[in-house]
């Protein structure tokens, strides 16, 4: 082959060889060009490193002093603790997942005997006005007896307080994350508490972190406020709906010294990166007020990698479970669900039946950066996909029957599907389902 291009290249006119030299001059500048654009992208960024120590904290008062374009920079980690290939930890979990049923497909059973709800909301002393759709005036009920029932031969394992106690014996169970976690951990406790004698149990307070506590079992069911899991100015729990929204897209530090000690781990984020407006982030490595600025999807990106790195470099399996919420659903528009129509989850009372739904509100490129984060951790993540069942709960939300933080306007009370909440979720309802397979995965 070699001696053939030789023979045909020595009969080349002068003309040619001029030919062939501009073109191998061309395709060198073009090269040496995208070599420059594609450094240009590809700058990576080292997580969590420990902060300068003039680096500062950021609360509400952070401030961008100046905002440029996002610089393309990306975080990058390499798991230096990933057990080999021919692991047990390895073994294990691919024989476990050959095995296991997709508990996450099937359909939601109307279930009105004693068994559900599991829990009632005016027995938990817990519960969050957020959430209280029953006090707060719905008229239908309906929405706390549907039960998830997986695709047949699978069951979804059945709750149970005082086995679950047992399983969190003397042990840390954090969840860690927005709104959405935070109503999964009302439901864990409401789900819990029950079983413990009011003298036995407490509830306490500290900035960020909530604790849940039963004295008997030497055990904490704990919420830590982390909407963007990295460090944000938004991580105060009162003062957090802020005009500007600023991340350090590169560390969980700060976080990670408040649930690094925690036996089982469930972490969230999606909603708060959902809003229109962009992102600023302050890279640890930068000045003091100095900013980029990204939209949702990038900085999300951004910072799950951020918080993969943690998990990958801190997360043994066998002594610490860690499990991952996927986007939970929002139903704003009508029109997905019934097309034609006007208005979002207002007055809705049943699911939905079409098992092919997905509405706009889960973002399936998201999900899918969301995916390829995860699939790198392997076992170290167990994940927990909530989205499609709970794609059909257009039915769940609290809709207008809660609390208002802010007074309602005559236009708005003209208007109820003007106001109605369909990004959480009533308690009892949807998330005592994430909770029971949370339960049934323990």
């Amino acid at each position: 082959m070699w001696q053939r291009w030789s023979t045909k290249k020595s009969r080349l006119s002068v003309a040619g060889l001029l030919f062939m030299l501009s073109l191998s001059v061309a395709v060198m500048v073009l090269y040496t060009n995208r070599e420059r654009e594609t450094s240009t992208f590809t700058s990576f960024a080292h997580p969590n490193l420990p902060p300068r120590n003039n680096l500062e904290v950021l609360d509400r008062f952070s401030r961008c002093n100046s905002t440029s374009e996002y610089s393309g920079k990306k975080i990058e980690w390499v798991d230096h603790h990933a057990p080999s290939e021919g692991s047990d930890i390895v073994g294990a979990a691919a024989k476990e997942e050959e095995n296991i049923c997709d508990v996450f497909s099937g359909k939601w059973v109307f279930d009105n005997s004693s068994s559900y709800p599991l829990h009632k909301e005016s027995d938990c002393p817990y519960m969050r006005d957020q959430l209280a759709c029953e006090k707060y005036g719905r008229p239908d009920l309906e929405y706390q007896h549907w039960r998830w029932q997986p695709h047949p031969p699978c069951n979804l394992k059945r709750w149970n307080a005082t086995e679950m106690w047992e399983m969190l014996r003397g042990k840390r169970m954090m969840f860690v994350g927005d709104s959405l976690n935070r109503g999964q951990w009302v439901s864990m406790v409401c789900l819990l508490q029950s079983v413990i004698p009011r003298d036995k149990q407490s509830m306490s307070t500290n900035a960020q972190l909530t604790i849940f506590k039963a004295e008997d079992y030497n055990a904490t069911v704990e919420f830590m406020w982390a909407p963007y899991l990295v460090e944000s100015n938004s991580d105060d729990p009162v003062y957090r709906t802020l005009d500007v929204r600023i991340i350090r897209p590169d560390s969980v530090l700060k976080h990670a010294s408040m649930w690094q000690h925690a036996d089982i781990l469930i972490f969230n984020t999606y909603l708060w990166w959902r809003r229109p407006h962009p992102v600023k982030i302050q890279w640890s490595s930068k000045e003091k007020g100095a900013c980029e600025e990204v939209n949702g999807a990038e900085g999300m990106e951004l910072a799950m990698n951020a918080w993969a790195h943690w998990i990958s470099n801190n997360v043994d399996p066998n002594t610490k479970r860690v499990f991952f919420v996927t986007m939970s659903p929002t139903h704003i528009w009508k029109r997905e669900w019934n097309p034609g129509s006007e208005g979002n989850c207002y007055g809705e009372k049943k699911p939905i039946e079409e098992t092919s739904y997905w509405g706009s509100g889960s973002d399936i490129p998201i999900m899918r950066m969301v995916e390829r984060v995860l699939r790198r951790l392997g076992p170290k993540v167990s994940v927990l996909n909530i989205t499609q069942l709970s794609e059909y709960r257009k039915d769940g939300h609290p809709s207008v029957y809660r609390k208002f933080w802010e007074p309602l306007d005559d236009d708005k009370l003209k208007n109820p599907a003007s106001y109605a909440d369909c990004n959480h979720w009533c308690v009892p309802g949807v998330p005592d389902v994430w909770n029971q397979l949370l339960f049934h995965f323990l």
